[in-house]
């Protein structure tokens, strides 16, 4: 997990992350693609972006924008709903549009250099566009539904957002613990004007040790949780409802409890926090940077919350 750097933390998870495509794509394609072993795959999310299916692949043209570490990639992907030829959108077996990921090298995309953000600087999420490209068929697959899989194994059990999950609550726990570790080595040393040691601060001593309390227990939980979900994981079958529910209410949690104890970590610092270069200032724009991707969505828990009492029969929870 990041410790220190919620950017570099987040580029390590993404350049892992966009792997999860092999298993999605044929053998020789994944061999082409990762015979590199400095190959990284970029992407940003689909926000129904539509590819034409023509003879042999499809033809593709658009801009994604969030495409986390897309300066150090080789191959973008571009992830698009798909319309037939007959002007129909292709379903899932869910019967909702399927979206495919389209792979291209990168220098099929034209970057778009707009990632001027509060926070996660380093992760240079800038968007890219594609200009009327046809991507042979071998080249794309799609990553929403784990049965679809051409490689088993436990890992590929998981859904790739439940994964995207766990690599944002690392990211924002490694951020928080960072902040309370620099409060911990400022309050040996601070005395605000008319005030104790922030260190003899009955208050200050008793918040810390809450914090730290209930960073530790998000933590710990969100570490059982996986590796309870990893003993049960099946081969052959992705993870079922139930399971994908807790993996999402661990995360969700983990990523609410940091930003919470950053928050605390920062207010407490005083102007100490405030000014640039500090061990503070960044993090607490990196945590909240973090805190608006979409894996941090407070609504994750009503999700849960219906799957926990009704299951997920139509699939929704994928």
């Amino acid at each position: 997990m990041a410790r220190h750097d919620g950017s570099l933390g987040w580029n390590t998870f993404v350049a892992n992350s966009s792997s999860f495509i092999a298993p999605f794509i044929p053998l020789e394609t994944a061999r082409t693609i990762y015979a590199d072993p400095r190959s990284v795959i970029a992407w940003g999310p689909p926000n129904r972006h539509r590819a034409t299916a023509v003879p042999g692949g499809y033809r593709v043209s658009g801009e994604w924008h969030f495409a986390s570490g897309s300066r150090q990639a080789n191959w973008m992907g571009a992830h698009c709903q798909v319309v037939e030829p007959d002007g129909s959108l292709r379903k899932n077996r869910f019967g909702r549009p399927s979206i495919r990921t389209l792979l291209m090298p990168k220098d099929r995309t034209t970057p778009i250099r707009n990632w001027n953000t509060l926070g996660m600087r380093g992760t240079a999420s800038e968007g890219y566009r594609i200009n009327d490209v046809f991507v042979p068929e071998e080249f794309s697959g799609t990553r929403e539904d784990p049965t679809l899989r051409r490689d088993r194994g436990k890992l590929y059990a998981f859904t790739t957002q439940g994964i995207y999950a766990v690599g944002v609550a690392g990211a924002a726990l490694g951020i928080a613990r960072a902040m309370l570790d620099a409060f911990l080595v400022l309050a040996a040393d601070k005395t605000p004007r008319a005030m104790a040691r922030l260190a003899d601060d009955p208050m200050v001593q008793s918040n810390v040790a809450r914090r730290e309390a209930t960073l530790g227990a998000a933590r710990a939980w969100l570490t059982d949780v996986l590796k309870d979900v990893w003993a049960t994981a099946d081969d052959v079958e992705p993870v079922g409802a139930v399971e994908r529910a807790r993996v999402r209410l661990g995360c969700t949690h983990a990523i609410q409890t940091a930003i919470e104890v950053g928050d605390w970590t920062f207010k407490a610092a005083g102007a100490s926090a405030i000014f640039i270069g500090t061990p503070f200032e960044r993090r607490f724009r990196d945590l909240h940077t973090l805190s608006q991707q979409i894996q941090s969505r407070e609504a994750h828990y009503e999700a849960v919350g219906k799957i926990l009492f009704n299951g997920d029969p139509g699939g929704t929870f994928m």
